[in-house]
Formats: C-alpha cells, sequence, structure tokens
C-alpha cells in the first residue's frame, strides 16, 4: 500500500477525509459524500505496516495499550493530516482528515458579521459548537488569525492535534499538542494560566476539570475560546451544567451566566450553486436577560430570545437554514433534513 499515492488521490479529488479499513479500497469524503478510489483492497498488514512506519515507539506503545491513537501526519508539498488510527474487527483501520495550511480569513466563511465581532472581546468565554466535521475548527483559526492581525497579545493553544499552524505576527502565539507537549487538556490549561496568556484556545471541553479551568481562566480576566460537541445553545448551557455534582450546578449556573459571552453553533451543508460547503450558523449572545435565564436554569427560553433579537446579531439555526435556502446556496431537502423543527421549517420556506 503506497499511503502517498492514495492521500495525492484525494488531494486531487479535493476530498476532505480518507478512511483505510482492511479487505476494502481506500475510500474519501468529497463534499460530505463517502466514495471510493481507484485502488486495489488493502490487507490488515499493509496497513498495519504503513501504520507502523508513521508512528514513534511511544506512540505505538501507546496504540497498544489504548488501542486507538490520535497523531498528527504530513507529507511534504501535500498537506498535513490528523489521523486517527484504531482496531476494526481485530485488524486496524485509519481515518486521516486533511489540515489545511492557509487560514482563511473570516469574510470567506460565510459566517455571520457577528462572528467578527467576537474577536474583539477582552475577556470571556466563546464557545464553537457543532458534530465533527462541522467547521469548528476552522472558525476558531480564522477568528484567531483575525486577532493576530490586530493586537499585541500571547495566545496560547491547545490541541489533539495541532490542525492550522498559527503563525505570529502582532500576537505571540505558542500552539501545544496533547500527548506531545501535554498529557491533558487539563494540564495544559493548568500551566497555561502559569505563562501570562492573553488568549487561550482549547480545543475541547471535554472533562469536568477542563471546563472547570476554563470557566476560571475566563472569570480572571483571560479570554477562552473552545469547543463542544453540541447543536444549540440550549444544549451547549445544559451540557456544561451537567457535568457538575447536582450540589454544584446552581454555583456554576451563576459562573457560566457571568463568563460566557456567545455560543456559535454551525451545521455544514453542501452547496448547490458550486462546489463545496457552506456553514449555518446559530448565534447566542450573552445578554443581561440571557444571563438570567443561565443563572435561572430556564435554558428552555433560549430560543424565543434567539429568535427576538435579530437586531443584535443573534440567529436561530433555522433561520440561518432558511437564508442559505432563499439565498439559492442549499437545497429544500437538506435544509429541512438538518433542521432543529423541521415542519416548521418546511412551512416557512413553502411561505
Amino acid at each position: 500500500m503506497q499511503l502517498d499515492d492514495i492521500l495525492r488521490t484525494a488531494h486531487e479529488n479535493e476530498a476532505s477525509d480518507i478512511h483505510i479499513v482492511a479487505c476494502h479500497a481506500p475510500m474519501v469524503r468529497i463534499n460530505t459524500v463517502i466514495t471510493p478510489i481507484d485502488h486495489p483492497e488493502v490487507s490488515a498488514e499493509e496497513i498495519e505496516a504503513t501504520f507502523r512506519s508513521m508512528v514513534n515507539e511511544n506512540q505505538w506503545k501507546r496504540f497498544e495499550d489504548q488501542h486507538d491513537l490520535d497523531f498528527s501526519y504530513e507529507v511534504e508539498g501535500l498537506n498535513r493530516y490528523r489521523v486517527n488510527a484504531h482496531f476494526q474487527r481485530g485488524s486496524i483501520a485509519m481515518a486521516l482528515r486533511v489540515i489545511k495550511t492557509e487560514v482563511p480569513a473570516m469574510e470567506r466563511l460565510n459566517l455571520p458579521e457577528v462572528i467578527s465581532r467576537l474577536t474583539y472581546l477582552p475577556r470571556g468565554l466563546v464557545l464553537v459548537t457543532g458534530d465533527t466535521g462541522s467547521g469548528k475548527t476552522t472558525t476558531l483559526a480564522a477568528m484567531i488569525e483575525a486577532m493576530n492581525a490586530r493586537y499585541r497579545k500571547h495566545i496560547i493553544t491547545l490541541e489533539d492535534p495541532v490542525e492550522y499552524t498559527l503563525v505570529s505576527k502582532k500576537c505571540l502565539i505558542e500552539q501545544r499538542e496533547l500527548g506531545q507537549d501535554m498529557p491533558t487538556f487539563s494540564s495544559g490549561l493548568k500551566h497555561a494560566l502559569r505563562q501570562d496568556p492573553d488568549i487561550i484556545l482549547v480545543g475541547e471541553m471535554r472533562d469536568l476539570e477542563t471546563t472547570a479551568l476554563a470557566i476560571s481562566a475566563a472569570e480572571t480576566g483571560h479570554l477562552v475560546l473552545s469547543t463542544l460537541h453540541t447543536v444549540n445553545a440550549s444544549q451547549t448551557v445544559e451540557r456544561i451544567v451537567d457535568m457538575y455534582p447536582a450540589g454544584q450546578q446552581n454555583q456554576i449556573r451563576a459562573m457560566l451566566g457571568n463568563t460566557l459571552q456567545a455560543v456559535v453553533s454551525q451545521s455544514l451543508f453542501s452547496r448547490i450553486d458550486q462546489p463545496g460547503m457552506v456553514p449555518a450558523v446559530e448565534v447566542m449572545l450573552c445578554t443581561p436577560a440571557v444571563r438570567n435565564i443561565i443563572r435561572e436554569a430556564r435554558t428552555f427560553e433560549i430560543p424565543n430570545v434567539i429568535d427576538t433579537n435579530r437586531h443584535m446579531g443573534m440567529i436561530s439555526l433555522d433561520n440561518s437554514i432558511a437564508e442559505l435556502y432563499f439565498n439559492g446556496l442549499i437545497s429544500r431537502e437538506d435544509a429541512i433534513a438538518q433542521a432543529a423543527y423541521p415542519d416548521k421549517l418546511e412551512r416557512q420556506l413553502a411561505a
């Protein structure tokens, strides 16, 4: 198996992901669709030999212990990749995601203008949420790049793995990779607070300790950017609160009400006007009304607050989807399939 040839074919077809599984031809994802490439089936032995050539001894031992490994891989002159190696049916399989080297400017991402305004915040917590592959990392990288061109500040990113390679411009940027530069997100974040940062990017708030440290960092005057695998603002607030024991949930609601600045929830759609993808985006800004809702455990009211504050830049996911449809960017079928309230959106599109 010649991995570089497979990756080159994927690159020529503008694939976002490559899947290598024993007894199958390699498959790639192009604009959300999984497609086989013109390559013979690969054997378990070929995959294992290729995988061993990609990792060092420490990584191999970790894989033997845990049966899963995340790492980055680079083909010079081609791309960098985020790789997950895992076992399936007793043999090694790999999923590789293309890491684009050039950070796109925010205006090229078809994001609402209000997201650019978030890069002017001096402190607080900003969360970008969505499913895997919804463009969270790209949005955050574009936000960091906008601040990098504007401020003279110290930015520390904690990532798994480092995806976009950021070059210090006006800011000093340090990028730390999980497993290589730090053992856990919580450890990296704990020590980052002693490294004089102004802005901290945490790749994912995936456990209670990391979440608590991120909120504490936002409370103490830092701007903290992070992600969660949630689909909307209401679910994001509840997911954070539910991480805590019942006896601490009122306290964390109060802390979150004070520190949270915005939740941006993304979902990617295939474009019908040209090749490529476009995001639908829900935006919740933490106004005094939203802060009270969070403190008083009335998160069920958040969708209504978003709908009634469009003049401030807030937008619900379904309204964002409707805009994409009416602008001729996405199909009616995709719009309804990914809506939060499909029946309501179907009536809106028919009006």
